[in-house]
């Protein structure tokens, strides 16, 4: 149970960092566009910031889907 409590806190420390790191550097960035979607368009976002999250998220689901592969054994 201690490694899973070390496991879970180091994935969302080195998420936070990541996100940080990511909104440290798109501050003077100005080229924004939007994103259509199936339904509406989002607001004016920089296109970093949208990769950027999209792959920090990625990062957050896949590692969580794992922890909950490792329990079942």
């Amino acid at each position: 149970m201690n490694f899973q409590i070390k496991k879970n806190f180091f994935i969302i420390i080195f998420n936070s960092c990541l996100f940080s790191l990511l909104v440290i550097g798109l501050q003077n960035n100005s080229n924004k566009t939007k994103v259509n979607l199936l339904i509406e368009e989002t607001v004016k976002l920089p296109i970093g910031f949208i990769v950027g999250s999209s792959f920090i998220t990625g990062s957050i689901i896949g590692n969580f889907l794992l922890l909950g592969l490792d329990n079942k054994k």
